[in-house]
Parts: C-alpha cells; sequence; structure tokens
C-alpha cells in the first residue's frame, strides 16, 4: 500500500494522482474493466430529468416539498427490482439500494459467495446488494427498470471500486464521508487512510460534474442515537468541505432524529444557514445544498403501534425543519430485518403526515428559533476550532479535532474518538451534554445544558449522568421518550 502523506490536506487532487490510484482501484476486482468514464456520462445525460438525484431535489426544494427514501437491498438484481418497485407503489420518491456488509470491507470474494448461496437458496443471504460482483450492466439492469432516482447506500471507509460501478452503471446519489463512516463504522482504519480513499471518489464525482453530469452526496453520522446535533453536524461540515475541495457540486446536510420536535426541527433548519456559510468561507459558491433527516436509528418498540407512532413523530420533524427528504423506518425495526411490506408500510406512513400537514402552513415556532441560535453556536465553535487546529484545512482539521476531543462522538467505536463528552435528555427531553470532555461549548451554553438538565433531577435521588444515558438510550424501545 502506498504511503499516505502524514499531513493530509484537502486540496484537489491532480489529474495524474486521480488515473494513477484510479488504475489500481478499477484492477481490483474484474468488473472494474466495464467502467468507462465518458461513456458512462453519456449515459447519464440521456436520462430523464426524474432519475436524476439532484434534478428531484432541486425540484422539491423549489416546490418546498418533503420526499421519503427508504432503506433496502437484497442480493440479486430481479429481487431488487421487485422490491423497488414495490416501495415505488407505497410512495418512495427516492429509490434505495443498501449494499452488503461484505462488499463495504472490499470483501468482493466473499460476496461472491454470497451470491452464490442466495441464488441456491431461493432467498437473499446477503444484507444487501453486491454492486460489484453485478458490475456496471448489472447495476443498469435495476436503473432501466424503474422511474426514479437510484441511491447507493453504502458506509465505509473505502467505497472505491463500489462508487465507481454504482455511478456508471446509472446511480445519481450516494451515502459519503470519511469522517461520519469511521466515526461511525469503523474501529481500527486510520482517519487519513479513510480521507485519502474518500477524496479519490469526490474527484471521481466532480469529474461526473466536469462532463456536464450532476451526482449527489448525502453526509450524515449513523451513530445519531443521543448524540448531540451540534456533533454531527460539525462532522457532516467538515466532510462536505473535503467534498467540495475535489469537485463535488451537490451535497445533502444530514441529521437523525432524536425524537424532540423542537431540537429536530431546529437542527435542520439550522444546516443550510451553516453549510452555505462555511462552503462559501473556502470559494465553494456553486454547490447545491439540501437537507435529510434519517427516522429514529435507536431501539424501536416492538409494539407496531407504537413503531408507528416513532415513524409518525419524525415526519413531523422533518415538517417542521422544513427537510428537503428524509429516511423512513418500518414498524419492524425491533425484530430484525423488515419484510418489504413493512418497508413499504413506513413509507405510506410517513407520506400520510406529509401530506396531511403540506396544507396546514404552520409558522416556525419560538422555541425552534431559540434552539436553532443554539444549535448554530454549538456548530460554529466546534467547526471553527477544528479549522484553527488544522490551519485552516478541513481534512486535516477533522483528524486533529478527533484526536484532540474536539469532537467526540458519544459511542463511536473509533479509536482516535475521546469517548469522554456524555449527553442525557434535558426535562423536556432533548439532548443535551451532561459531561462535555474537551467539546468547545461556548461556558453561556454550557450554563443552558446545565440548567435544563437540573430541571429534570430535581427532587429527585442523585442519579450518575452515565446512568440518565442508559436509561434514555432504552426509552424509545421501552414507549416513552423520558423514563420515570
Amino acid at each position: 500500500m502506498k504511503r499516505i502523506d502524514p499531513k493530509p490536506t484537502m486540496a484537489r487532487w491532480d489529474e495524474d494522482r486521480f488515473q494513477r490510484v484510479r488504475r489500481e482501484v478499477l484492477a481490483a476486482w474484474p468488473t472494474g474493466a466495464e467502467v468507462d468514464l465518458d461513456e458512462a456520462a453519456a449515459y447519464h445525460r440521456v436520462m430523464a430529468p426524474e432519475k436524476n438525484t439532484a434534478s428531484v431535489l432541486r425540484k422539491a426544494r423549489s416546490e418546498g416539498r418533503t420526499l421519503v427514501q427508504p432503506r433496502a437491498g437484497v442480493a440479486d438484481i430481479e429481487p431488487q427490482i421487485a422490491l423497488l418497485e414495490r416501495l415505488r407503489a407505497a410512495g418512495a420518491d427516492l429509490l434505495p439500494t443498501t449494499v452488503d456488509s461484505y462488499t463495504r470491507e472490499c470483501r468482493y470474494g466473499d460476496a461472491e459467495r454470497g451470491l452464490a448461496q442466495s441464488r441456491e437458496a431461493g432467498r437473499s443471504l446477503l444484507n444487501g446488494l453486491p454492486a460489484v460482483n453485478h458490475g456496471v450492466r448489472g447495476c443498469r439492469r435495476i436503473v432501466d427498470a424503474v422511474d426514479a432516482p437510484l441511491f447507493a447506500r453504502t458506509a465505509s471507509p473505502d467505497c472505491r471500486l463500489t462508487l465507481e460501478i454504482m455511478y456508471a452503471g446509472g446511480y445519481s446519489s450516494c451515502t459519503a464521508g470519511p469522517v461520519v463512516f469511521s466515526l461511525g463504522y469503523a474501529k481500527n482504519y486510520p482517519l487519513e487512510r479513510a480521507i485519502d480513499a474518500w477524496q479519490y471518489s469526490y474527484r471521481m464525482m466532480g469529474a461526473y460534474h466536469e462532463r456536464g453530469v450532476t451526482v449527489s452526496i448525502e453526509h450524515y453520522l449513523p451513530i445519531s442515537t443521543m448524540v448531540p446535533q451540534s456533533t454531527s453536524m460539525a462532522c457532516v461540515i467538515l466532510d462536505s468541505l473535503i467534498a467540495a475541495a475535489q469537485g463535488v457540486c451537490d451535497i445533502t446536510l444530514g441529521i437523525g432524529q432524536q425524537c424532540h420536535l423542537v431540537q429536530d426541527a431546529a437542527a435542520l433548519r439550522a444546516f443550510p444557514t451553516l453549510g452555505r456559510h462555511y462552503l462559501e468561507k473556502f470559494g465553494f459558491t456553486g454547490v447545491e445544498l439540501s437537507t435529510v433527516m434519517s427516522q429514529w436509528m435507536g431501539g424501536f418498540p416492538s409494539d407496531e403501534g407504537q413503531a408507528f407512532g416513532v415513524i409518525c413523530m419524525a415526519a413531523m420533524a422533518g415538517y417542521l425543519g422544513d427537510v428537503t427528504y428524509m429516511i423512513s423506518k418500518s414498524p419492524h425495526e425491533a425484530t430484525g430485518v423488515p419484510t418489504p411490506e413493512a418497508n413499504a408500510h413506513g413509507v405510506s406512513a410517513s407520506k400520510m403526515v406529509l401530506r396531511m400537514l403540506a396544507d396546514q402552513q404552520f409558522a416556525p415556532a419560538a422555541e425552534i428559533a431559540a434552539e436553532q441560535s443554539i444549535i448554530e453556536a454549538e456548530v460554529r465553535a466546534i467547526v471553527d476550532r477544528a479549522l484553527e487546529l488544522g490551519e485552516g484545512d478541513a481534512a486535516l482539521g477533522a483528524i486533529r479535532a478527533i484526536e484532540a476531543g474536539v469532537i467526540d462522538v458519544p459511542f463511536s467505536p473509533h479509536r482516535s474518538n475521546a469517548n469522554r463528552a456524555l449527553p442525557a435528555r434535558d426535562w423536556r427531553g432533548a439532548v443535551r451534554l451532561a459531561e462535555f470532555g474537551s467539546v468547545p461549548i461556548p461556558e453561556a451554553i454550557r450554563e443552558f445544558h446545565r440548567a435544563e438538565l437540573a430541571r429534570r433531577t430535581a427532587g429527585r435521588a442523585p442519579r450518575a449522568a452515565w446512568e440518565l444515558l442508559l436509561a434514555d438510550v432504552n426509552a424509545i424501545s421501552e414507549g416513552v421518550l423520558l423514563p420515570g
């Protein structure tokens, strides 16, 4: 493996570096030989605008509509097409293809065996589509069979070959991010290597844009349960700066639902302002921004009625936050991998709430505006400190900020994460920090966190911060927001 510069930079890769690495990436599995960037761009250019994610998101923003996308993926092509057709019939606006775990780890031989075993068993034995094994031609069979944009949902520090094949196959968007995926999923994968791998993928997407095709990315921290919104938003902003530097021009900024209506809506409303501020600070003025909220990523109630309540609450928060689209969940989240019907029901429930709200024209509440100002101040403090540590470079700043505990994601498995910041819900159910670690929250806002948490425990027996957190993590699966 080639040596990585010990002082990473967000600077755009030159063409020689990109092409040199690209030869190595495409040679990692035989289907890499199917990728031709110029031919793929031509394939995209003749597709209907209704099948391009950036085009559909732009239209939704202009019309003030919120779109819905579920998560779903199976091993083989025809079952994946049937699954997407069912979700589309339920109202899904953006169609997903979740990539299997072997492919996310670049274990294409294991994915090939899993695909063969799935075919032999007559059902999917993989938890997603092994897109690299199916190749460009396989992906295009899916693209040609549906009438909506296709979204590659993968989550790994290294998705280079997967995204080469899926974008060449007609997919027009993906989940992305070296910071969010490293802190969310990886333990021992060095962040500088993840940044290097994702800079390659971002440069590839920039190459599509240079050929007249706008492809999209979605950044959001997959560990969102009880993670303060400002922490996850700071990670997303740094990833977005790294992406824009390589030529990515359509970015979705994402959060995870925390089930507190005001705080979720406030974070969504803050994101475009914050994202635009930092992109323009670095001269990236041509980037289009959308927002996304993933419905609750923690434990779901086993009771289907209660589970639908969580889903509908997310739709309400998304509406109040003027979110561009949301990732829907199913009422079977507590019991395992949802059936196609359960996934469809999650979509239809979300769409029903959004339709009922669409004509009501709620004005943002004063509480949302107040919470938004708090979130914006927290995000700016974290990102500004990260950029200061990085000497003005977002890539270097991300690494140094994580090492210093400035970015500290509760529950992250990554070895560089400090795991000293400790969250808990306050008396109204909003997520605050009970212990700050080295996260540079301004002192006035720290006092606000402490006061709001103190109101929750007033008049009760003292409880350690970790005891509150443990109870809060499990509360929604038990049917409440705040445990007794």
